[in-house]
């Protein structure tokens, strides 16, 4: 049977947790950290395949474990800033279940783990590496399904950055390097049991940043590199002959540092360290380096001598040793080229060696691909993006063709189906990032197809219109006619938008602003070639943008600034006609706490409304514009009616209708958010009480011409839901019965939703009926902020009579995550 909720598009980006967030499995899943998340992301589908929920804080890293035979991974560990690894088994993306091990006292920052042979046992035994912010190094390890601490290794004030385990050459002893701030690296070697210190390798001048082990040709190799902006590669291999002085002094010979253990069968062997390599290429931080994964050629691993490093110089290299000399030389250099950056954290191959995945500083990952025409070319490709940080609020535009997000990371979003020709599967990605902020992103409302007002933590709220190169290059992507989508002037529209140097505001860029004009022998330098790097190119796109591009092209103009409040803009709506905004900031007396109501023709102010003595929450239009409602912190809403328009007063106007009073009060916490119904006969009210009411007009009330607060009643029974209301939303489709469907997002991350059906006058608990709620993989891990209806019957991108059964619901979170639903209306709501 399936699930009654569907995740159909999941944005979100990595942690900046530092490496070791992102992991690349050889069955080609991309596993990476996201907030208190382990996201699964397969690249060659271009979605998220599965969300694995366990930490209750941020995921700092993750690792597959590989199968000695080569065979897909089934198994990833994770750890976070709760303290905490877990033990993942997922089977095709899906969770199956999972072990908590628990010790650190502090956030776990760094793992590894290899897959130890058992020949008495199917069972896959494993040996595991956890670093702490608590200095220490846990060693754990599973028999059969018994995990346990074998040990905790002590740095004292030091910190371990990262760890890796392998075996020494020709034998089945474990080997564990630690780096960290002590600019060494430590060796331990594990001898009946535990693991002993048996060497400190010298070389880098600052912290290590990453260590890992390659095995090839019998010898083992250690890459590490370090805040120096260098990479050592360490060579070890078994050493038969102790270190002997040479009499011959023209012979120039590797420092070799040797230490000697005991094999399983209780034998000494001497193994050798030298220094392989120094690789100097960075011009920063070197912050990670991973090796090729290896691969099964007839039964046999090979490991191919491939190293790929990322730094915070904007840049991720991939080095190899000449073919002829053996000297690691620099083959590929690939990063941003510009853009509000700084740099990458981690970096990892695809199993082929074939895709490069990067992690940068803000989370972003970026992808390239090695073109099959030039092993030395590889182009950005799509991959998976979002905020970094929490997100406010979440609006589809008008038409139902994309959604546009506001977010804590100072970005607003656009994210849009992707619909390829002759292929039936539909991709979400995100099309454009329209503005770039210096303030963190509180919310916005589309005020048109192409237009929108969004207010930060400033006291201004900005309006914002779509250059041409948005609109012909959205139409190229969702499949969408220039002529559906945009019936006015196309030339009329500026090309793009740039931000000048020290401003806040997107700049219109027009069309022949973009080119370079030459008269003679002199030259005309514009803005475009003395800013090559942050100003606008256009570019003609017919798949979704890569980050570099998103970073720096995808910005719209700025039309308007509106001024008026005097603390940080909270919330803002648009009438459905698209011709009043209202708008509320934060506020601790009343006289802040007033609604300003602006024209969205002539952008001037309209009215204030005072009524609410703290922060209005969120605020929503009734469908027919006759009504504006707005709910607070006061745990009071308020209702406002459109007065008729007259020679005299030709602007619109809203008088005080109804309100909350004390024989009134369903709420005893703060109102958190608000919605109305289809036909606006009722609307919603939901709390931090953990409650849900529904509210109606009075038809006495209409008799008697609105007499407040006496002009609405309660119509519902009180939906106790069990966790604080942060958000509620109602379906712009009824039920078959006449049923009103209300979706409810929570403090706990849970949306649920229900049925409701008007009972005259009797309030009972049997008017409201529980459809669905989302699973654990399905939820938000933080507070839902924002919950927002499809107005449209079907799916965006999909055109087919099937689509019409279906219906979307995004969300958002403080998890940093955007999510659409599809929901089948029929199954769920029928039922």
């Amino acid at each position: 049977m399936a699930a009654p909720l569907e995740v159909c598009h999941v944005a979100c980006c990595a942690n900046r947790a530092g490496p070791g967030v992102v992991a690349w499995g050889r069955g080609g899943l991309v596993a990476f950290g996201s907030c208190r998340s382990v996201i699964l992301y397969d690249p060659q589908k271009r979605k998220v395949v599965g969300t694995l929920n366990g930490h209750s804080e941020r995921v700092n890293c993750v690792q597959w474990i590989y199968k000695n035979d080569g065979s897909q991974e089934t198994e990833l560990i994770s750890g976070g800033s709760d303290k905490c690894l877990i033990l993942w088994e997922t089977r095709s993306g899906e969770l199956v279940n999972f072990v908590r091990l628990e010790g650190h006292t502090e956030a776990v920052c760094a793992i590894d783990a290899v897959s130890l042979a058992n020949e008495a046992s199917a069972e896959l035994n494993l040996l595991i590496a956890s670093a702490g912010s608590d200095s220490t190094v846990r060693i754990w390890s599973r028999h059969g399904t018994e995990v346990k601490c074998l040990q905790a290794l002590q740095f004292g004030n030091g910190f371990v950055m990262d760890v890796s385990l392998s075996f020494l050459p020709g034998s089945t002893v474990p080997i564990l390097a630690c780096g960290g701030d002590d600019c060494r690296i430590h060796l331990y070697v594990q001898q009946e049991g535990q693991f002993q210190n048996q060497l400190l390798l010298r070389g880098h001048e600052d912290w290590i940043r990453g260590v890992e082990w390659a095995a090839c040709d019998g010898d083992l190799f250690l890459a590490s590199c370090a805040q120096d902006c260098l990479i050592r590669i360490w060579k070890i291999h078994a050493s038969s002959l102790p270190l002997l002085e040479t009499g011959d002094e023209d012979v120039i010979r590797l420092k070799e540092n040797i230490f000697t253990v005991k094999d399983n069968k209780g034998s000494d062997t001497s193994f050798a360290v030298t220094l392989d390599s120094v690789l100097a290429g960075h011009e920063n931080w070197v912050c990670a380096v991973h090796w090729q994964p290896s691969f099964f050629r007839d039964g046999r691993r090979e490991q191919p001598m491939r190293l790929l490093s990322a730094s915070v110089d904007k840049t991720i290299i991939l080095w190899a040793p000449d073919e002829e000399s053996g000297v690691w030389l620099e083959q590929v250099r690939v990063g941003e080229v510009g853009g509000n950056t700084l740099g990458f954290f981690d970096c990892c191959f695809s199993p082929d060696g074939m895709m490069i995945l990067a992690h940068a500083f803000h989370g972003a990952l970026h992808l390239w691909k090695q073109t099959s025409a030039n092993k030395r070319e590889w182009t950005p490709e799509v991959v998976i993006s979002g905020h970094f940080n929490s997100v406010q609020d979440v609006n589809w535009d008008p038409e139902g063709e994309f959604i546009i997000t506001v977010g804590s990371d100072q970005t607003t979003r656009i994210f849009a189906p992707w619909k390829r020709e002759n292929q039936a599967e539909v991709t979400w990605h995100e099309v454009a990032r329209p503005q770039v902020h210096g303030y963190d992103m509180q919310c916005l409302a589309m005020t048109g197809p192409f237009q929108f007002v969004s207010g930060a933590e400033e006291k201004v709220l900005r309006v914002f219109t779509a250059p041409r190169n948005f609109v012909e290059n959205f139409s190229s992507i969702s499949g969408v006619s220039l002529e559906k989508l945009y019936s006015g002037r196309m030339n009329n529209l500026p090309e793009g938008a740039t931000v000048p140097a020290l401003g806040l505001s997107n700049k219109a860029v027009f069309q022949e602003d973009t080119a370079i004009q030459t008269t003679g022998e002199d030259e005309k330098i514009n803005s475009s070639s003395q800013y090559h790097e942050n100003y606008f190119q256009p570019c003609s796109l017919t798949e979704p943008p890569t980050e570099d591009h998103l970073l720096q092209n995808t910005l719209w103009p700025e039309t308007q600034k509106l001024y008026g409040h005097g603390y940080e803009v909270f919330c803002v709506a648009c009438n459905s006609a698209k011709t009043v905004i209202a708008s509320a900031c934060k506020a601790s007396k009343k006289e802040h706490a007033a609604i300003i109501l602006w024209s969205a023709m002539t952008w001037k102010q309209l009215q204030s409304l005072p009524f609410h003595n703290l922060t209005v929450t969120q605020m929503a239009f009734s469908p027919d514009d006759k009504f504006l409602l707005a709910v607070s912190r006061d745990r009071k809403w308020s209702l406002w009616k459109c007065k008729d328009s007259s020679p005299s007063e030709p602007e619109t106007a809203f008088g005080l209708f109804a309100y909350t009073d004390q024989n009134m009060a369903a709420h005893s916490r703060i109102i958190w958010s608000c919605d109305w119904t289809p036909d606006s006969k009722y609307f919603i009210t939901g709390s931090r009480d953990k409650k849900v009411v529904i509210w109606g007009k009075c038809c006495s009330a209409e008799e008697n011409k609105g007499d407040a607060p006496a002009a609405v009643r309660l119509c519902s029974s009180v939906l106790e839901v069990g966790d604080s209301v942060t958000a509620v939303s109602a379906s712009p489709v009824l039920t078959l019965d006449g049923s009103y469907v209300i979706a409810v997002g929570t403090e706990g991350g849970a949306i649920h939703l229900y049925k409701w059906k008007p009972n005259g006058e009797r309030l009972t608990c049997s008017d409201w009926t529980k459809c669905a709620e989302t699973d654990s993989s399905q939820s938000h891990t933080l507070v839902v902020k924002r919950l927002s209806w499809r107005k449209h019957v079907g799916r965006a991108g999909h055109d087919t009579p099937e689509s019409n059964k279906w219906l979307q619901l995004a969300s958002c979170g403080a998890d940093h995550a955007v999510k659409i639903f599809n929901i089948n209306r029929h199954t769920v709501f029928e039922q």
